[in-house]
C-alpha cells in the first residue's frame, strides 16, 4: 500500500488594513451567522491567509470591565494546532503594541463604533 504524502502550505500572517475589512466582515457575518456587523466584530489587527484569501483574523474587543482582549474569527479551515500558532501570533502581537487602540479601551470603542458604522452603510 502506497502512502501519499500531502505538504501544507503554511499560511501567510498580515497586519489587517482597511482594503482587508469587507472581506472580514464577511467571515464574520458567516462565523457568527449575522446580517450587519455588529460591535463584537471589534478591531480587526492581523490576519491569516492561504493565498489571497483571508481564512482567519484576530480582533480587538473591549469587554464589559474596560478590559482590551482580542477574539479570533476564522472560517474553521485550520488544524488545531494551526489555530495555536495564530493565536500565539495575535497575542505576541497584541502584547507588543503600544498604540492607542491596544491600550486605551475609551479609544477602541471609539474605533470600533467608527469601523462598525463604515462597515453598515444606511
Amino acid at each position: 500500500m502506497e502512502t501519499i504524502i500531502q505538504h501544507q502550505k503554511p499560511f501567510q500572517y498580515a497586519e489587517a488594513y482597511i482594503s482587508d475589512m469587507l472581506m472580514l466582515k464577511n467571515i464574520f457575518l458567516e462565523t457568527q451567522n449575522l446580517k450587519l456587523a455588529d460591535p463584537s466584530f471589534g478591531l480587526p489587527f492581523l490576519l491569516a491567509k492561504e493565498g489571497k484569501d483571508a481564512i482567519a483574523f484576530a480582533s480587538l474587543i473591549a469587554n464589559e470591565k474596560d478590559e482590551i482582549s482580542f477574539k479570533i474569527y476564522d472560517k474553521n479551515r485550520m488544524t488545531e494546532g494551526e489555530k495555536r500558532n495564530f493565536f500565539s501570533r495575535a497575542e505576541r502581537y497584541f502584547k507588543n503594541n503600544n498604540t492607542a487602540n491596544f491600550k486605551d479601551p475609551k479609544q477602541l470603542k471609539s474605533s470600533i463604533s467608527s469601523m462598525i458604522n463604515w462597515l453598515n452603510p444606511e
